[in-house]
C-alpha cells in the first residue's frame, strides 16, 4: 500500500514539474521532449487507475 501511495505522489510531482518546465521552455525541441514525458507520465497514471 505504501508503494502505491509513493508511486502516486511521484507521478503527481513529475506531472507538475513537466508542466512547469514546458511553460518555461524557450526551445521548441525541449518543449517537445517535455510534452512526451508528460504524456507518458499521464498515461502511466491512467493505466494504473484503470487497473484499480
Amino acid at each position: 500500500m505504501e508503494k502505491i501511495i509513493m508511486d502516486q505522489f511521484v507521478r503527481r510531482e513529475n506531472i507538475a514539474l513537466f508542466k512547469r518546465r514546458i511553460a518555461e521552455a524557450g526551445d521548441e525541441s525541449m518543449r517537445n521532449i517535455l510534452m512526451k514525458l508528460l504524456a507518458d507520465e499521464e498515461a502511466k497514471g491512467a493505466s494504473v487507475n484503470a487497473a484499480e
